[in-house]
């Protein structure tokens, strides 16, 4: 680690800000409602990543060096969270679903179809929900609960993603300007390893992804040995007699879907708020629900006995809602290390148990 380590996420991040904050301004002063709904579900998805990742952040004076502030305060996360929600709430309120975008729309092709901003609609009151389940333990301090039931005991006034056709994605197609992010595979493969936790539990799983996902581990005669990970935080210096699975350079490689939003988080999100009894349904449906949709948006199949495996049926408890989710984040920007980075996580804190 050095005074450098995520300075890269973060001026992505702020210039993408910056960019939103232009967006809302234009749309604002052009009295277009839709331009202005989705500014500010941008600008809630890209400051709860900012957060999330370093906590206190510039957030109520950033992007405003027009003027004269360069060097703009830090918000206390709490803050940051609840001016998000709201603005989430009030972006539900402006969008015209009846109107199509007069440009492009990279999301949900809502300049040619007017049902692309109903997806945006979803997504809004989608990510909603993402940011009230993440602060549960502040209920009290916020509504949490109280938006959460709003939300889903409202569907037709906050509707949310009902199929992995409304998950927010941005298709890469190859072919110039939507060039994969990374310009050679070999180097998103570069001084990397797949963790030995994910690889091992999706073995266990009997997960139809693994070849989509993983490199096969090798031993030191250079042979394929199978799956096999490194264990996270190994000490440094560390020699291992045998070259650990990696990612599949194929991930990186056009035609591919940049996740921002499944649609089978939702269903995990869903699951938990059910299992603790904070809105009614099932849990156990809207957990194979999500584990259906996780596999299927890989185009993979999923295998008609696949809940007859013990360590993926559900078996009620909280542990297996957040396991099999932090396995649906895969790809998901840094949502799998929000979820269970550290000892801080959701994961950890949700299920009281360490890896």
């Amino acid at each position: 680690m050095t005074e450098n380590t995520g300075a890269g996420y973060w001026n992505n991040s702020y210039k993408w800000a910056k960019q939103i904050y232009e967006m809302k301004k234009s749309a604002v002063s052009s009295n277009d409602k839709n331009y202005e709904a989705i500014a500010l579900v941008l600008n809630a998805w890209a400051y709860s990543n900012l957060t999330d990742t370093y906590g206190d952040v510039p957030f109520t004076e950033a992007s405003r060096l027009d003027e004269g502030i360069s060097q703009p305060k830090f918000d206390q996360q709490k803050n940051i969270y609840i001016q998000m929600l709201d603005d989430l709430k009030r972006a539900n309120s402006l969008f015209v679903t009846t109107k199509t975008l007069t440009g492009p729309d990279l999301f949900y092709n809502a300049n040619n179809d007017v049902n692309g901003i109903t997806s945006w609609k979803k997504f809004c009151n989608s990510l909603s929900l993402r940011l009230l389940t993440r602060i549960m333990a502040k209920n009290g301090e916020v509504n949490v609960y109280e938006r959460i039931q709003e939300i889903v005991n409202n569907p037709t006034v906050y509707p949310v993603f009902q199929s992995n056709s409304e998950t927010a994605k941005l298709n890469i197609t190859g072919v110039a300007p939507l060039m994969p992010p990374i310009a050679r595979p070999q180097d998103f493969t570069t001084g990397r390893a797949a963790s030995e936790f994910f690889v091992e539990t999706l073995k266990g799983n009997n997960d139809p992804r693994m070849a989509l996902f993983f490199s096969q581990a090798k031993n030191l005669q250079g042979s394929n040995i199978g799956y096999k990970g490194a264990p996270s935080g190994y000490a440094y210096g560390m020699v291992f007699d045998y070259q650990p699975s990696n990612m599949n350079q194929n991930l990186a490689k056009a035609p591919l879907n940049i996740l921002v939003y499944p649609y089978a988080e939702l269903q995990f999100i869903l699951s938990e708020l059910a299992f603790k009894g904070i809105i009614s349904g099932n849990a156990q449906t809207f957990y194979e629900n999500g584990v259906k949709a996780t596999i299927e948006q890989w185009g993979s199949t999923m295998p008609s006995n696949y809940f007859s495996n013990p360590k993926v049926a559900y078996n009620g408890t909280l542990e297996r809602i957040m396991l099999q989710k932090y396995v649906a984040l895969f790809f998901v920007d840094q949502q799998q290390w929000f979820e269970k980075g550290g000892p801080d996580s959701r994961y950890f804190r949700t299920t009281g148990i360490a890896e």
